[in-house]
């Protein structure tokens, strides 16, 4: 049994999930792209707010295991040199895939499966209480509903997800280097800034430190 900490005298809520493969790109790969041998919690977020998202709170995602061996393959992905902003899209810009296409060389994960445990968190404009929430995403993950396809890293890679089951964490160890642990949007989703933690994978599980806990990036 995995003891992750309670925040408000409830335990973290808790998903699996697994698919034949996984980008979760360094961010020191300034060309090919290469995987984090673990799951990244930006990328759990993700999942978590494809199955289960309300503008009343946020995903704190506290510790993910490793349910299988970590095995890497190597392959060559279709990419385009040219990326639009959020603005450009919006005002109708678009890419010629064609003419801008470029094949990279990419590193990624194969056959993984992880076990995400993560806190609901209100914001303070939110009227019901974080156990409704917490109930609703619990029945969505036993009917296998989501609001959009969940993905591992690239949306490639996409995701099955369901009730967590007694699959033990691999017992793999090491430091995993510098990673992203949340992105905070000033008003109007301008300015992001980021924070980043020291990751350690221990006996096949990464705790994720509070966000209180982690310094502000540029």
């Amino acid at each position: 049994m995995v003891h992750i900490r309670q925040r408000d005298g409830a335990p973290p809520l808790v998903v699996q999930v697994w698919g034949p493969g996984a980008l979760f790109t360094r961010p020191e790969a300034k060309v090919e792209r290469i995987t984090y041998p673990v799951m990244t919690p930006s990328a759990a977020t993700g999942v978590l707010e494809a199955i289960f998202w309300k503008p009343e709170f946020r995903w704190d995602v506290a510790a993910i295991e490793v349910l299988k061996p970590i095995k890497y393959r190597s392959v060559r992905r279709n990419e385009t040199n040219q990326v639009l902003s959020s603005q450009a899209a919006l005002s109708g810009q678009v890419v010629d895939a064609v003419a801008e296409r470029t094949q990279r060389a990419a590193t990624i994960l194969v056959d993984v499966a992880y076990r995400i445990h993560a806190h609901v968190s209100l914001h303070p404009h939110a009227t019901d209480p974080a156990a409704k929430y917490r109930d609703q995403f619990r029945r969505r993950v036993t009917r296998g509903a989501c609001f959009s396809t969940p993905y591992l890293g690239t949306r490639e890679f996409g995701a099955f997800f369901g009730d967590p089951d007694e699959t033990p964490p691999v017992g793999a160890s090491g430091d995993l280097g510098v990673m992203l642990h949340s992105i905070e949007f000033q008003a109007h989703g301008r300015n992001p800034r980021s924070r980043w933690f020291e990751a350690t994978l221990t006996n096949g599980i990464m705790h994720v430190p509070d966000i209180d806990d982690v310094g502000r990036g540029a």
